[in-house]
Parts: C-alpha cells; structure tokens; sequence
C-alpha cells in the first residue's frame, strides 16, 4: 500500500515550560495513568519548529504523532522488534523514531504513532500529493474490518498503530506513483464520535474529492509543531510496543513521549484536522 494524505483529529494544551524554550504536551502526557507514587521521571522537553511570520503562538488543542522508519535489525539491537513477512518467510526488524521534517527516500519501510489525551474516533486518510500542488484520490485507509476488527476507538495512554502489528504487510512503503510526486500526505482525524455516511470494510475505502474537502473547510485550524529533543533516532520501546498491540496496557507518564505533538486551534467537542506531511527527499 502507498501512502499519502491522513488527517488527524485530536485533542490536548501544551505549556511552555519557564526558562526553556521546550514544552510539556500537558494533556498527552497528563492524561496517561501515573504508574507509581514514587519519583517522577524528568518531563520531556519539545522544541518548537519555525512558526510562519506574524502567526501568534496558540494556546489550544494537542496531538502526539510518531513516525517510524524500519531498518534491518542487528545483533546488537536492544529495541523492541516487529516481524515482517517476506516471501523468502520471516525477517526482524527495528523501527527507529523519525522527526517531522525528515526527508524520507522511495522504499522507505514507515508506521506511524497516534496518541491522543481525551477519548475519540480515529481516521486516516492516504493521498499523494505533487509538485503541481494537485492531490491524488484519497482513500480511508484506517480504519479497516481487518485491522483491530474495525475498532477505532482512542483513549488517554493508549497508542494506535497505522499499520497494525498485526496486519499484513505491517508497513507502509514509501513509493512514488509519479516522477513529479514530492509528498505522501497523511489525514488523520480524531472525531468525538463516529462520522456519519462512512462504511468500511476489509479494503481501503475510496472518498470523494468534495467529502474530504468539506471536513477540511469545518475542521481544519492553525496549528504548531514540536518535536521531542533528543528523540530522533530512538528505537521502538517494549513498553510502546505493549500499548499499541491492542490489550489492555496503557503508557503511563513515565513511558517515552510522542516524537512530535501537534497543537491545533479548534473549537470543543469539535474535530480537529491537521495535516502530516511525508516528504520525499
């Protein structure tokens, strides 16, 4: 499967922390369960991307995003591993965190993060988009009946996978349909409850130009970026791992953070779309 465009709906405050220019995602974080009474792990520290000019800092909503990008794993590796089913039979390998601005090459193996701190509906939606500024067909590609079973449901410390662990193939590849493409952009959205009119099934879902287009024009606010200092590189964690596989574990506020958070402007108990953006180098 390609990807492309997914928006993403979701929820959270971010608050800058006094004398550093990094920021606690507050609600992300906060909403994890604590996991002991005892000493408190350090707060991760974000550093703020480039905001356009005259474009004042938002006080609003957030969404923790993680990128990973799979490379072979060796005998040294410590991380947490996923098997991927090749035609020549198994191969193990380590996703490694990636930052929102990295540029990703044709043939890039990628699963993504979500986490959100108030409970929701996820979608995600896969496009292309080229140099020209056109875009591609969009196409639900999350959720699925194959992937969790339909279940689409978020909550506070519970991580959602895109592709499942479980799925098949459980990446994505970055793969360019024509020369002039230079991103696969990904849609996620997080509704407060389930959107109207949308059946899935066992296949992505092919939308309509206008469909997309009319959740964009109701949901679609400013937004930041921040990225985890220091995380880039980070490989995928067993307790990650756990959180994201569909049971019962949760993160608690002492597990690895979100690689990046995003901090969207949206009115409440309304969705919020943002725009993730998969460059080509």
């Amino acid at each position: 499967m390609k990807l492309s465009c997914i928006v993403v709906i979701l929820a959270g405050c971010l608050e800058a922390q006094t004398g550093t220019r990094g920021i606690v995602p507050e609600e992300v974080m906060r909403a994890r369960p604590r996991q002991n009474a005892g000493v408190q792990a350090a707060p991760p520290k974000y550093v703020p991307l480039p905001a356009p000019e005259g474009v004042p800092r938002l006080a609003t909503r957030q969404l923790g995003v993680t990128v990973w990008r799979l490379r072979a794993a060796t005998e040294s590796d410590q991380g947490a591993r996923i098997l991927v089913q090749e035609e020549s039979g198994t191969t193990t390998w380590i996703p490694e965190r990636v930052s929102s601005t990295t540029h990703l090459l044709p043939g890039d193996r990628l699963r993504l993060t979500f986490e959100s701190p108030e409970p929701g509906y996820l979608y995600a939606i896969d496009r292309e988009r080229y140099a020209t500024g056109e875009r591609g067909t969009p196409y639900l590609i999350f959720p699925t009946t194959r992937t969790r079973n339909g279940d689409n449901q978020v909550a506070p410390g519970k991580l959602i996978d895109v592709p499942a662990q479980d799925d098949r193939p459980n990446f994505f590849t970055m793969h360019k349909s024509r020369a002039d493409q230079v991103e696969e952009e990904i849609t996620v959205l997080l509704a407060p409850k389930l959107l109207e009119g949308v059946q899935i099934g066992p296949s992505a879902l092919p939308l309509t130009t206008e469909q997309v287009t009319n959740w964009e024009k109701q949901w679609k606010g400013r937004f930041e970026i921040f990225e985890l200092a220091g995380g880039g590189g980070k490989t995928w964690s067993a307790v990650e791992q756990s959180a994201a596989a569909g049971g019962t574990r949760l993160l608690t506020q002492d597990d690895p953070a979100p690689q990046t958070v995003y901090r969207v402007e949206s009115r409440p108990n309304e969705p919020v779309l943002i725009t993730v953006r998969l460059r080509y180098r």
